[in-house]
């Protein structure tokens, strides 16, 4: 009997000690949720578990006496001690900057909070730990949604000035205008406008040196030829084509204006001729430009025929007709004569001088015109000598009544 008391109580020491062995091999740091368990994270491998297994530790919910109690206490009290230098709580800091700058440099988020900081899987599991102050800005807290909104919002622009960027320079390189505005979020019709501007900008840019390079290529065809052909990387552009057909309508223009004065020589040679003869099968303007010389080249021939007329003024006293085979030139010749006003002054200067009673002589200034200057001379001094001759016969008029008068008187006096 006393042995079996004996071995009775070695057998129970034996199974407590099994028992607390085995407890203790299977505990480990870390705090356990409502339901008596919790992820492994650190050491793991030492427990006998997985890195991220979740497991329970059992019975540790359960008291078997009151010194079994103390110890499970005690061992509990150690664990918790033990893991704070690496499981948290929103009370172990002591700013609620504190905890940001620990959650992030942890990179911690919602779907990865092994600490806890989150409310672990319930109603406040938002990606925010502890409790922000109000007004704070939580965009700094690491996969926080407004981090999250704003990444994409960031990410929305860049694709927005992106897409915009590619839209508005096709856009500047064609010189046309399209709508700036897109469809999507605020962030991305913001980038895409930002970017639409820039682009268009760059892309016009590059237009206006290649309009240059039109131009230049469209002179050198002009120069070479005169008909228009348009290159299709031209044509398809307007304002290229545009400056294509500016550059070659600008060396035909030139050289249009060099066949304008070949053909205006051509006009004033057959003018002075008084032959006409249009050129046939060419542009209008160089029929214009050959009637131009041709109008130039009578009008020098009519200055002939009118200088002719006018000196044969300082010739003749009366005009007579010419012995000229064209009834223009006889014309032109009539008008010169008549136009000549300086021989109206000769005329006077002649008539004056003979009136006077002057010596005749003709002055340098008149020697061009000895003809007129005689013949005025001539009716001048004929005057002169009629109105001396009529003076003449009044005094003799006088003297005979006189003597008359004296020869009645003395008569009557006889008697």
């Amino acid at each position: 009997m006393k042995k079996w008391i004996f071995c009775v109580p070695l057998f129970l020491l034996t199974f407590i000690f099994v028992f607390i062995f085995e407890k203790d091999a299977l505990a480990h740091p870390g705090r356990t949720d409502s339901s008596g368990g919790h992820t492994c994270r650190t050491n793991c491998g030492s427990w006998g578990l997985e890195t991220g297994e979740y497991h329970t530790h059992g019975g540790a919910s359960e008291t078997s006496s009151s010194d079994s109690s103390s110890e499970s206490s005690s061992k509990s009290d150690s664990s918790v001690s033990s893991n704070d230098s690496w499981d948290k709580d929103c009370t172990d800091f002591s700013s609620y900057d504190e905890v940001v700058d620990y959650w992030n440099s942890k990179g911690y988020s919602k779907t990865n909070d092994p600490e806890r900081l989150d409310g672990w899987g319930n109603a406040v599991d938002d990606g925010i730990p502890c409790e922000e102050p109000s007004g704070y800005d939580t965009a700094k807290i690491n996969g926080s949604p407004a981090q999250i909104a704003e990444k994409a919002a960031v990410q929305d622009k860049t694709n927005g000035e992106k897409a915009g960027y590619t839209a508005g320079l096709g856009a500047g390189k064609k010189g046309v205008t399209s709508d700036s505005t897109s469809k999507g979020s605020a962030a991305y019709q913001e980038g895409y406008t930002i970017g639409y501007h820039e682009g268009y900008q760059n892309g016009s840019e590059v237009l206006e040196k290649q309009k240059i390079t039109a131009n230049k290529e469209g002179y050198a065809l002009g120069k070479k030829q005169d008909k228009l052909v348009v290159p299709q990387q031209y044509a398809s552009i307007n304002s290229l084509k545009s400056s294509f057909n500016e550059g070659f309508n600008k060396a035909i223009e030139e050289k249009d204006e060099e066949k304008k004065k070949d053909y205006i020589a051509i006009g004033v040679k057959d003018g002075k001729a008084d032959i006409m003869n249009e050129p046939k099968s060419v542009k209008p303007i160089f029929i214009d430009a050959y009637k131009q010389g041709y109008d130039q080249g009578q009008s020098e021939l009519k200055k002939t025929y009118v200088k002719q007329g006018h000196d044969a003024a300082f010739k003749n006293v009366k005009y007579k007709t010419p012995n000229l085979n064209s009834q223009k030139y006889i014309n032109w010749y009539k008008e010169g004569f008549k136009s000549n006003n300086k021989v109206k002054a000769i005329q006077k200067a002649a008539y004056n001088a003979g009136l006077n009673g002057e010596h005749y002589k003709v002055q340098a200034k008149y020697k061009h015109a000895e003809p007129i200057y005689k013949y005025y001379y001539e009716q001048g001094d004929q005057e002169r000598k009629e109105n001396n001759a009529a003076s003449s016969g009044v005094v003799a008029a006088g003297v005979l009544g006189w003597l008359s008068r004296r020869f009645y008187v003395a008569k009557k006096m006889l008697k």
